[in-house]
Parts: structure tokens; sequence; C-alpha cells
């Protein structure tokens, strides 16, 4: 059983001198470190998910490969993530988690400082860190509300969501709402005419990945609406551009359109499956950005259409939001295209009623009626006003859902996981005796 020292991973370019210096005072024995030298991130990542124990991780300012998803990994597993900076960077690592920052021209003596301060010893007996997920996030900006708006196709949740928009923009004042178009076929840009495309989500989410951009900044990647006095946020341009974002700078991106503005309308699609539910950890990524909205939203708007098809499609989604965590009191049911007719409405209510009171689960609020409304393909392409038969009503019903539920939405605790076999176990230099 090897005696205590630090497990360092380090992440340079091949010409680094303190790369070179690191490995050299550690195979001399001058300085009480294991060093792993790393040529790319991906080699980096590997061994951070390894399984293995591991100190700390010295890495270049220079790769430009230090953003928040990388130290989120490190932080989850116990090690500290040291920025070896020459100063040409010029940014603020705190900001995305690092827990120190030391020169390029740094000695022994002052890298054994930045371990001893922040680092852990590896040696006999030593805790393997856990696979368990960090949490959803940063809780939401003060004061600022988060409204997902979801539906299956077909159910006009999108233009529900621009009613929404236009409708709470009354009450928070001029562009102080903004629309995010978060689905994956994303079509806001073409319910508003836009005749660009970018910037959009992706600009939005780069922007966070290594800094924090100020309001003002985040203001300027969103489009005004002039008629309906929201924001607009482009989404994706294509289908597979999902595979571009990552989780930690995706919930700093969130964070900034919460700092930016007082309301935040995400549209998101209806499927949230993720590894737990089927296995499979890119079905979990290509879902980031509703499983994201649907953490962190106050309220959840479910729209539907009447008529048999379009009620069990709106229940199923009502249930997969539960299944997700999703309380009942915070999802407000919307039957959209409902008929005028109010014996036809109050029936539409009793069958939802029952269905998603089934086997006694709490029921949801609502549902909100929007009638069918002529016209609407019009009013979308020139960029005018919805009728206000539509936007208050659902600013209304969603602001009271907030007030009855609460500002903040509970996050929810880490339940235990099954164990997949072959995770247990420990190198055999770090296995405690029997």
């Amino acid at each position: 059983m090897g005696a205590e020292r630090f497990v360092v991973l380090g992440l340079a370019g091949a010409r680094s001198p303190w790369f070179t210096d690191v490995a050299r005072w550690a195979t001399v024995g001058a300085i009480p470190v294991e060093f792993v030298k790393c040529i790319s991130v991906e080699e980096l990542r590997a061994n951070l998910a390894s399984g293995r124990p591991f100190s700390a991780v010295l890495i270049d300012a220079g790769t430009g490969v230090v953003d928040r998803d990388l130290v989120d990994l490190a932080s989850t597993r116990q090690v500290a993530v040291v920025v070896v900076d020459d100063g040409r960077a010029r940014a603020d690592w705190s900001l995305l988690g690092a827990a120190a920052v030391v020169p390029a021209a740094f000695d022994r003596a002052a890298l054994l400082d930045v371990l001893g301060a922040h680092a852990r010893m590896i040696g006999g007996g030593t805790v393997l860190p856990t696979d368990e997920p960090a949490g959803s996030g940063a809780a939401p900006a003060a004061g600022a509300r988060f409204v997902a708006v979801t539906g299956s196709g077909g159910s006009g949740a999108s233009t529900a969501a621009v009613a929404l928009a236009q409708g709470l923009a009354e009450d928070s004042g001029p562009h102080q709402v903004v629309l995010a178009d978060l689905r994956l076929q994303a079509d806001l840009a073409m319910l508003h005419d836009a005749r660009d495309i970018v910037p959009g989500v992706q600009e939005l989410v780069e922007a966070h990945r290594g800094g924090r951009p100020t309001p003002e900044e985040v203001l300027r990647l969103t489009f005004e609406v002039v008629n309906r006095n929201y924001r607009l946020l482009l989404g994706l341009r294509r289908h597979r551009d999902w595979a571009a974002l990552r989780p930690r700078a995706f919930e700093a991106a969130l964070d900034g359109l919460q700092r930016t503005f007082s309301v935040v309308v995400a549209d998101i699609d209806a499927d949230l499956e993720g590894e737990a539910e089927c296995g499979s950890t890119d079905v979990e990524e290509r879902n980031l950005m509703a499983r994201t909205a649907v953490a962190r939203a106050e309220a959840v708007v479910a729209v539907g259409a009447p008529g048999m098809k379009g009620l069990h499609a709106l229940v199923r989604t009502i249930n997969e939001l539960r299944e997700h965590g999703v309380e009942g009191s915070r999802i407000l049911a919307v039957v959209n295209r409902s008929p005028r007719n109010q014996r036809a409405r109050a029936e539409l209510t009793r069958a939802l009623a029952d269905l998603v009171g089934a086997g006694g689960a709490p029921a949801v609020v609502g549902p909100v009626h929007l009638a069918d409304r002529r016209g609407l393909d019009d009013l979308h392409r020139d960029g005018a006003r919805l009728p206000s038969t539509l936007a208050t009503p659902l600013a209304r019903a969603v602001g009271a859902v907030i007030e009855r539920a609460g500002a903040t939405p509970p996050r929810p605790v880490a339940a235990p996981v099954p164990i997949v076999p072959g995770r247990v176990g420990a190198w055999a230099e770090q296995a405690a005796p029997s």
C-alpha cells in the first residue's frame, strides 16, 4: 500500500514549461505528487470518469478547454481544479468554479501550498468519489419567474407560449419578458417571421460556457417583438445541434436569462426521458433543454387539443410531468381550440379530471379553455398582437398557479439508486486493509 501523496491530472500544451517541470519534480520525488499527464481534454474527462480518486487537475488556461462542464465533472468527483494562467486569458476563473489560479512560473513550494489548501491526499483507506449527479443547477435569480409551456405536436403549445408571453408582458412592462424557444424542432422563428437565424440559444449557451455575460450582452442575443412587448430567443437552427449544448453551460444560460428579464417563458418539448427511464445517456442529453427547464419552472403549462386523441395526449403529457417530479399544483392544463359550447367544455373538464386523477394522484390546475380563433396564421406572419381572449386568461391563470404554489419550485431530494454491477471497487493500492 503506497504512502499518502497528491494524485494530480495535468493538461497543457506539449511545450508548456510548467508541464515539464511538474512531471520532473514528481519523477525524482522532489514533491509528494503522482502526476498523470493528459494530451487531450477527452483523455482528461476519461480519467475523471474512471472511478480512480484524484486530488486535483492542473489545466493550462491557454488550452481553451476550461468551462463550466469540465469544472463540474471534476467537482462531482471531489477533484480540485487549478488553472495555470499566464495572464493572457483575462478571465475570472472563480466564476466557473475553479478552486485556485496560479501563475505559469510557479515553483514547487507554490504548487504544494495550493494543493495543501484545496486538494486531498490519496492513500490507504481513501474513499472513492461517488457518481451521484450534481444538483439541478443554481437557484433562479431572485424575483425572476420561469414558466415552461409544453404539449404534443399539433396541440398549439407554441402559439400558447406566444400568447402567454404577450399576456405576461402587459403586467411586467415592455421588454421584461423573454420567450425562449427550447424545442429540438424550433418553430418560433417561423411563427415570428424572423429573417435572421442568429444569434440564438446556441450563442447564448456558448457565451456562458466560460464566463458570465452581463445583462446587456444577454439582451443583445435576443430580438425585440415590438407589437407584443417581449423579447425572443431563437432556438436551434437544426435538430442535431442539441449535441453542442452542455448541461452546466445551459443551466448558466438560463440563469443569465433570469438575471436579465423578470419573466422567462420557455417553449419546450414534451419528451422528458432520461437515463433513469430508458437507460440511455444520449437520450438524456438530447432532452437536456426540456428536462432543465421543467426542473426550475415555477409553473408548467401543459397544452392539449379537444377530442379523444388530443385529450389522450394531454393526459400523457401531464403524467410524464408528474413522473419527472412536477407537483400537480404547478401544472396548468390548457385545452386549445376548445369548443365554445359550455356543455361540451364541462364534459372535457370532467373527463380530464377523471383521467388525471386516476390512482389517487393529485389533481392539476385547470383546465383553461382557449377557443379556436381564425386568422392566427396572419397574425403570426405580421407580428401583430394576438387576441386578448387568448393572452389574458393564460397570464392570469399562470400568475394564480405561481402565487398558490409558492415562488420557488422545491428541489427534488436525491433518492437512492441501484448500483450497476462492476461499479463498486477500489484500486489495489488504495484498498483499505481487511
